[in-house]
C-alpha cells in the first residue's frame, strides 16, 4: 500500500485576495494553508491594500507579497504575472469581488491577479464574498456564468449577517470549507463515477422518554471516512447516530437514532450505490419493553429484558447486488481480533472487515488515532500503524480501490 500524503503537502498555491472586508480572514487561511505543507504566494489587489497590508502576509508565509506596484514597476529580471502564473498548481482568490469577477470575465489584464490568472492554465477557484443585493445583480450573475463556462470553479457565497448590517447570500465560506474545495480540486479523483454509502456514530435504543442504550462511538472514523471519500470524487451519503464531530456540511447526510432506522436507511440506499462502509458501531441489543414516559425510581433494582436489533451487514449480504463491495468494521479486545474479525467477515459474506483493538485508549472509541487490521475475502491481511483517524481513512479507501480494479 502506497505511504500516504496529505493532498496539500508540496503542493504550490497562489492565494488572490480582493479588496473586501472579508479579507480581514485571509490570514487565517494561509495559516492554514501553510500548516498543511503547502507552498503559498501571495498577490493583493489595490483594493486589498486597503483592508490588511502586505507585511501581515509576508510575515505569515516568508515570501515577498505581490502587489499592484510590482505589475507596473516589476523587480528586476522578473515578469510577475507569467512567473506566479507559472509557479501555481492552484489558484485560489478569496474574496473575490464584483470588480474582479467583472475584471475577469472581460479579460481585462490591468490588475496583477487577472493578467496572471489569464497566463496560468492552473485550476482557479473563486470564492466571492459581497453585499446580496450586489450577488444577486444580473450584471455579477452573467459575469458568474461566462466564468464558469471556462471551466473555472465559483463558489456560491454563504447566507448570514453581513457586514452591512443585511442578511442573505454574499459571506465567505468557512475555512474548512475552502480547504476541502482546495483539497478536492487538487485530489486524485479516482472515485469519481462511484456512489459511497457510509453509517458512523452509534445507536441509541431507547428505555424510556430520557434514557436510552448506547455505547462510546463518537463517529469520528465514520466522519472521516465519508471526507475522505468526498474529497476523491465519490458522491457521498452519510447515514449517522449522534456524533461528535461534525461532518462537513458538503456531505450528503441522513440522521438516524436507531439500529432499525439505521437499517430503514441503509437498505433503501444500497441498490443505488457502489460502496458500503458500515463504520457505524450499531447496538447489539434493545430494550424489550419501553416506557412512553420517565421511569420512575421505585424498587432497589431493575430487571431490563433485552432483544437483538436487525442485523443490517447480514441483511446487505442477502441483498446486495454483483459488483458492490461491502465493507464491514469490528473492535474487539486484541487478543481476540484477528480470529473474530475472520469469523465475521465470512458469516456476513464481505470484501473486507476492518478491525481495531479496543484495548488501548489511543485506539477505537473516542479517539483521534486509531490503529487498524484489514482482512479480506481473499485471506490478505494488512497491518495500518496508530495514525490520525483521517490517514487510517485514506489508506482505507486505497485498499477498496485496489479490490474494485
Amino acid at each position: 500500500m502506497k505511504p500516504f500524503r496529505r493532498i496539500l503537502t508540496g503542493k504550490k498555491i497562489l492565494l488572490g485576495v480582493c479588496g473586501g472586508i472579508a479579507a480581514y480572514k485571509i490570514p487565517g487561511l494561509l495559516r492554514r494553508l501553510i500548516k498543511e505543507g503547502a507552498g503559498v504566494r501571495v498577490i493583493l489587489t489595490e483594493g486589498a491594500e486597503a483592508f490588511i497590508t502586505p507585511l501581515t502576509f509576508e510575515a505569515l508565509c516568508r515570501e515577498k507579497v505581490f502587489c499592484q506596484c510590482d505589475f507596473l514597476n516589476p523587480p528586476p529580471g522578473c515578469i510577475p504575472h507569467t512567473e506566479l502564473g507559472a509557479f501555481a498548481e492552484a489558484i485560489l482568490v478569496a474574496p473575490a469581488t464584483a470588480s474582479f469577477l467583472a475584471s475577469l470575465a472581460s479579460g481585462d489584464a490591468r490588475s496583477l491577479l487577472v493578467a496572471t490568472i489569464l497566463a496560468s492554465r492552473a485550476p482557479v477557484l473563486l470564492f466571492p464574498a459581497m453585499n446580496t443585493k450586489m450577488w444577486e445583480h444580473p450584471a455579477v450573475k452573467e459575469n458568474v456564468k461566462k466564468i464558469a463556462s471556462w471551466g473555472y470553479k465559483v463558489f456560491t457565497p454563504e447566507e448570514g449577517a453581513l457586514a452591512c448590517g443585511e442578511w442573505g447570500p454574499g459571506r465567505l465560506p468557512e475555512e474548512e470549507i475552502i480547504l476541502a474545495h482546495l483539497e478536492k480540486t487538487l485530489a486524485l479523483q479516482d472515485f469519481s463515477n462511484c456512489k459511497v454509502l457510509i453509517t458512523a456514530g452509534p445507536t441509541r435504543e431507547p428505555l424510556d422518554a430520557v434514557r436510552f442504550l448506547s455505547n462510546r462511538s463518537s463517529g469520528r472514523m465514520g466522519v472521516a471516512l465519508a471526507e475522505a471519500a468526498w474529497k476523491r470524487g465519490a458522491e457521498v451519503i452519510l447515514v449517522h447516530g449522534p456524533l461528535s464531530s461534525s461532518p462537513l456540511p458538503l456531505i450528503r447526510r441522513i440522521p438516524v437514532e436507531t439500529a432499525a432506522q439505521m437499517a430503514e436507511a441503509v437498505l433503501s440506499l444500497l441498490p443505488k450505490v457502489d460502496i458500503l462502509l458500515m463504520a457505524a458501531a450499531v447496538a447489539d441489543y434493545r430494550p424489550q419493553d419501553t416506557w412512553s414516559g420517565k421511569l420512575k425510581k421505585t424498587s432497589p433494582s431493575l430487571t431490563i429484558s433485552l432483544e437483538r436489533t436487525p442485523d443490517i451487514l447480514k441483511e446487505v449480504s442477502s441483498r446486495r447486488k454483483p459488483g458492490q463491495v461491502i465493507v464491514g468494521f469490528a473492535a474487539e479486545e486484541e487478543e481476540f481480533l484477528p480470529q473474530e474479525a475472520r469469523r465475521k467477515l465470512k458469516e456476513k459474506g464481505l470484501d473486507l472487515i476492518v478491525a481495531n483493538p479496543i484495548d488501548r485508549p489511543e485506539t477505537g472509541f473516542e479517539s483521534a488515532t486509531n490503529e487498524v487490521f484489514l482482512f479480506f475475502a481473499d485471506g490478505r491481511k494488512i497491518h495500518l500503524p496508530l495514525a490520525p483517524k483521517e490517514v487510517i481513512a485514506w489508506q482505507i479507501l486505497d485498499a477498496i480501490k485496489e479490490l474494485q480494479k
